[in-house]
């Protein structure tokens, strides 16, 4: 039994009810959507974040229908910010497959993401709780501001590591936190108890983030090519972290060239090779360490101890991840 599958053994029956559910609510008898949707089940990554809205729950309680459909609107949501991001971003690989976009065309993407996110609403809107609609709104609203100012970054010459923090915190960590929060509303649990696994959520998710950009430094084995994020014109912690603490004013001038995506391959690769040897990796994962032993640090080990164990291990193998 590998990592993943002792994380997912305290509720093992409920993520099956989970996939089948998600297969069956995106089903449409519209042929283009049929074919959009069969593409993305091809490969429908970890499901980390429904995951961690069941193991939320069962914090406090049971996974009952409503935990189930907080689930799907969630991981429908985030769904259809990839879908919608593979556009923005000009991305052509996703998960290791041609992404939507490029499969099919930029109209299709757009408009397939527009329907899997009227379905993650109607998901939620099922659970008669006006709190979850609220907060998956808020949530899609969050993660639409992360993508401008992350956008409006790009425009700017200053590198700043508590801008890129706090686009993570809009994009990433935001999706995580609201997973972990409205898993345990959902199961019946107080707003201390949701509020307490939120910022447990918010720290796995910048811990998921940090771990995705050390990954673009050294594999292509996640789906996407190495240096992917330089080449749309992202800075990511690393760089960030090695080009200012370096003070070297031709390495800035270069990364404010990546940024606007005008630097060659060769660039970006001397800019890469520079993160590399400057520390910038091993800044983030400090970082990651840190994250990881706070996120720990707000689990309530006083709940089911296969539910407390799974959470623990989630938190390590979200920093820890080798794909």
């Amino acid at each position: 039994m590998d990592v993943l599958d002792k994380i997912k053994a305290p509720v093992a029956a409920d993520m099956k009810r989970f996939r089948e559910a998600f297969c069956e609510t995106l089903y449409h008898d519209n042929p283009m959507l049929e074919q959009v949707v069969e593409h993305l089940l091809r490969a429908p990554g970890k499901q980390v974040r429904p995951l961690l809205v069941l193991l939320s729950a069962r914090t406090v309680g049971a996974v009952n229908d409503n935990v189930i459909r907080v689930a799907l609107a969630l991981e429908m949501l985030h769904t259809a910010s990839l879908v919608h991001d593979d556009v923005v971003d000009e991305s052509d690989r996703r998960r290791g497959l041609p992404s939507v976009n490029a499969l099919f065309s930029n109209q299709v993407a757009v408009l397939a993401g527009d329907f899997i996110l009227s379905k993650a609403l109607e998901c939620a809107a099922q659970t008669g709780d006006v709190r979850i609609v609220q907060c998956i709104a808020q949530l899609g609203q969050s993660l639409a501001d992360g993508e401008l100012l992350q956008l409006y970054h790009q425009d700017t010459e200053e590198l700043s590591e508590g801008a890129y923090f706090e686009v993570v915190s809009h994009k990433t960590a935001s999706l995580f936190s609201v997973c972990a929060r409205l898993g345990v509303l959902a199961a019946g649990g107080t707003e201390r108890e949701a509020e307490r696994m939120a910022q447990y959520g918010k720290l796995v998710g910048i811990c998921f983030q940090l771990r995705d950009d050390v990954f673009d430094y050294g594999t292509a084995e996640i789906g996407k090519p190495t240096a992917g994020d330089m080449r749309e014109g992202k800075l990511t912690l690393p760089a960030i972290y090695a080009v200012n603490r370096s003070e070297d004013e031709t390495m800035r001038l270069l990364a404010l060239k990546v940024r606007r995506r005008e630097a060659s391959a060769g660039e970006i690769r001397q800019l890469t090779d520079f993160v590399i040897s400057h520390g910038g990796l091993e800044y983030a994962q400090w970082h990651m360490k840190d994250m990881q032993g706070m996120a720990d640090g707000l689990i309530d080990d006083s709940a089911d101890s296969s539910v407390t164990k799974a959470l623990h291990l989630l938190t390590a193998f979200v920093a820890e991840r080798v794909i």
